[in-house]
């Protein structure tokens, strides 16, 4: 059976606790040393760790690199996708 693959799929890659590979990103919220919060095709996306680096972003393709001890990735909601017209705010305090 042949897989589809749909433009924008969300997969997230860590390797040793190191390197982290997050594609279907739509936005980088924020980001710091502690902590890296993504909006991605499956909700928004919090990483936290220490010494965290976003080494690659590419939000045309949807794709962010990390480096740093990555401790624990943590989804807040499962609805994803960017809602129209709706601000920064409005997302955060919903």
């Amino acid at each position: 059976m042949e897989e589809k693959q749909t433009q924008g799929a969300h997969k997230v890659t860590i390797t040793g606790r190191r390197n982290g590979t997050i594609s279907g990103v739509a936005d980088v919220l924020s980001f710091d040393v502690n902590e890296v919060v993504l909006e991605t095709e499956q909700g928004m996306l919090m990483v936290k760790g220490t010494e965290l680096h976003v080494s690659r972003l590419n939000l045309e393709k949807g794709e962010v690199d990390l480096d740093g001890n990555i401790d624990s990735l943590t989804y807040s909601d499962g609805r994803g996708g960017r809602r129209q017209g709706e601000s920064l705010i409005g997302r955060l305090f919903k």
